[in-house]
């Protein structure tokens, strides 16, 4: 069985839901691993890893508001040492997730038609994100 790990610096854009398919499928082709698990970690606590549908970005936009509305920037936080959409990103980030094992077959993450792998980002400004890529099989 072969291992392959590296760490995937990204850029996100601000607040929102960004694929990261391509990128992790590009470290599973570097790996040369056509059959086995992928595990991607987010190495922070105001973003998260989400995998969702990739068809219509409405649902997208409707999960965001959604966690918007769970965790809302309005309320009386005591952390806002970084700003007003720390905590609550923070509030976010402990409600979803920060790691996801996905099946790698053919060299690619086996998604359904309609999945995709999303760096969810829960702050306002784009930020430098880093995600481990942890790739096991044959």
């Amino acid at each position: 069985m072969a291992q392959h790990q590296e760490t995937l610096e990204l850029r996100s854009r601000g607040a929102g839901l960004w694929n990261v398919t391509a990128e992790v499928n590009a470290a599973i082709a570097r790996s040369k691993i056509g059959t086995g698990l992928c595990t991607v970690f987010v190495q922070h606590t105001s973003a998260s890893l989400v995998i969702q549908e990739n068809a219509d970005p409405a649902v997208l936009r409707d999960l965001g508001r959604f966690l918007a509305d769970l965790a809302p920037e309005s309320r009386s936080w005591e952390h806002d040492d970084e700003g007003p959409d720390d905590m609550p990103a923070h509030a976010r980030s402990a409600i979803t997730k920060t790691s996801e094992t996905i099946p790698v077959s053919a060299g690619r993450l086996a998604f359904g038609t309609w999945q995709a792998l999303y760096l969810w980002e829960h702050r306002r400004a784009p930020h430098a994100r880093r995600l481990v890529v942890h790739v096991v099989g044959e």
